[in-house]
């Protein structure tokens, strides 16, 4: 199993192999999404501290599957499976989440759920006793 993870092409090889097949050109990508061919090819390099960060980066991931023609969504789900760092998934809903937040998550829901519950609760208990 180690030995086919291992031929799989990294995310910048991938997607400097895609643009080349589709004729698609540095230059083409930088005009069109006016990110600069430098980051395009630290991108391609996987040069990742080459990119501003976040959903900047992630933006940067749309806009290059966009002008090569792949699925943007998908190709950020890939770039976010290579590069799971926080400087890139930050606020990311492709980043995979850990059980862990997503109880967190829903437990804090239950809590706001109940809260409004009793705040509406206390609100008709008060405008029926005002009311008589």
């Amino acid at each position: 199993m180690a030995m086919v993870e291992s031929s799989k092409p990294d995310f910048g090889t991938k997607m400097k192999r895609l643009r080349e097949e589709r004729g698609v050109t540095l230059r083409q990508i930088a005009d069109a999404t006016k990110i600069s061919i430098g980051r395009l090819e630290a991108l391609e390099r996987n040069d990742i501290s080459r990119l501003p960060g976040g959903i900047f980066s992630r933006a940067f991931v749309r806009s290059y599957a966009i002008e090569v023609g792949l699925d943007p969504e998908q190709t950020i789900r890939d770039f976010l499976l290579q590069f799971p760092h926080d400087s890139v998934t930050a606020g990311s809903p492709h980043a995979p989440q850990d059980g862990r937040s997503r109880e967190r998550r829903s437990g804090i829901v239950t809590i706001v759920i109940i809260l409004i519950g009793l705040g509406l609760l206390a609100g008709v208990a008060l405008f029926v006793a005002l009311a008589r």
